[in-house]
């Protein structure tokens, strides 16, 4: 899939205009060719409201071999990318339909992007989220400025209800897809990325899932400098920007779709002009062990002192894995995509370890369970607390009569902690508990 000269023509010929009668959203497709001047034009519309990202010299150069420019996008205010597709997309809307309203269903960082610029823009927004979401993804959702609704244990009951409301109301129902105006909006990215880091030999992206940011940076990189190498990186357990690249189609993982690293994706992963610039313009799809995702996390935390998600550290991932030996002393950007963040609690209790204490506390509700159940559940897992632990890490004392463990907890607000605090010192007296 290496890039050929005529590049002008090379982007025009990528998308073909094409007719989406069952598309999955409700919002118009803009399915017309992408150009350079559009991804320009979207730089020009969005400078004011999102961040000029800063593309760092990384320390972890030397470790492997290279030059290591580090793209840190999780610097922008939601602490992800879509920040960029997402404001030229509701600044592209119509007047009728910004007074109106938009509507999104999901906990993720594309709905938290809309939830924070639909605000600063005074368009009214609506996020729809399962009862299952964080505790802490709602709290900061609202606190962008969304109206955020709990309805249903998953995240179709949740789309589902928003494209209801979305029909009654006149809102405009929105998801992540692949319209030449979300594309151009991620494609500044490309733009940033030439002009602040002169000589570069290759760009590595994260791809699979929604690879709109791979698509729509590589039209703005191979148009500035076709040499440059663009290369996009998946799950080895995922690979379904390669399969479907192979098949000439967009292919959908069920089994991604629960995973702990990616979330609930409903629908294909990505769409048909997604994968047709990438076919034509990016060079290389490669895929990497999520143990050596997990290495990259750590090499972030410890080098670069950046706390980033699976998707923000898949990049780093190939050169962990030695998956690119081609660039060897070359000069490399990474794209440090997503931030990830932790609001958490953290209390330990020492208790017989004969006692079903444990068990009371700790063991969640048996699945497929009513939302208006009102069994015995658990103490952590009542009125939807999210547990993260116990501490793998927690000191284990008096191995045969007691037993310490270390549970980090993540609650709504300030009534809801105190609420759980109370709760636990009452069964437990000697419980230690920190707020972080």
């Amino acid at each position: 899939m290496k890039i050929v000269s005529h590049n002008e023509e090379l982007l025009r010929d990528a998308l073909d205009p094409v007719t989406q009668p069952n598309s999955r959203s409700s919002q118009p497709t803009y399915n017309k060719l992408i150009r350079f001047e559009d991804i320009s034009a979207a730089a020009f519309k969005i400078q004011s409201g999102v961040q000029k990202t800063p593309c760092m010299y990384s320390r972890l150069s030397k470790q492997y071999g290279m030059d290591i420019y580090l793209k840190k996008e999780f610097l922008q205010y939601t602490g992800s990318v879509k920040e960029r597709g997402v404001l030229y997309l509701l600044t592209s809307l119509q007047q009728e339909q910004q007074r109106k309203g938009v509507i999104v269903a999901s906990d993720s960082n594309f709905s938290m992007a809309v939830a924070y610029h639909a605000s600063e823009l005074r368009i009214p927004v609506f996020v729809i989220m399962s009862t299952s979401t964080s505790p802490a993804r709602v709290k900061m959702c609202r606190e962008y400025g969304a109206m955020v609704i709990s309805y249903g244990t998953s995240a179709k009951d949740s789309q589902i209800h928003a494209r209801r409301l979305a029909q009654e109301n006149g809102y405009l129902y929105l998801e992540e897809e692949d319209s030449a105006i979300y594309l151009s909006g991620l494609g500044t990215m490309g733009l940033e990325i030439h002009e602040q880091v002169p000589k570069l030999d290759a760009v590595i992206f994260p791809a699979g899932g929604h690879c709109g940011l791979l698509a729509g940076s590589a039209a703005a990189l191979k148009h500035l400098n076709p040499h440059i190498a663009v290369i996009g990186v998946e799950s080895e357990s995922f690979p379904v920007l390669q399969q479907s690249l192979k098949t000439g189609h967009p292919v959908e993982d069920q089994a991604c779709s629960n995973h702990q690293f990616y979330g609930d994706v409903s629908g294909p992963c990505f769409g048909t002009n997604s994968l047709q610039l990438t076919g034509k313009l990016v060079d290389k799809v490669v895929t990497v062990r999520e143990e050596d995702i997990l290495i990259s996390m750590l090499r972030l935390l410890e080098y670069e002192r950046a706390t980033v998600d699976a998707e923000g550290a898949i990049g780093l991932a190939a050169l962990v894995a030695g998956k690119l030996p081609e660039l060897k002393s070359k000069r490399v950007l990474d794209i440090k995509q997503e931030h990830m963040f932790v609001i958490s609690d953290l209390f330990t209790i020492e208790y017989p370890t004969s006692s079903s204490l444990l068990g009371e506390l700790l063991l969640p509700p048996p699945p497929l369970q009513s939302p208006n159940h009102q069994g015995e559940d658990s103490l952590l897992w009542q009125d939807g607390k999210s547990v993260s632990g116990p501490d793998p890490g927690a000191e284990q004392l008096h191995a045969i009569l007691y037993s310490k463990v270390t549970c980090i907890i993540e609650t709504r607000d300030k009534i809801h902690t105190a609420q759980l605090r109370n709760a636990l010192l009452e069964r437990y007296p000697t419980m230690m508990w920190t707020e972080r």
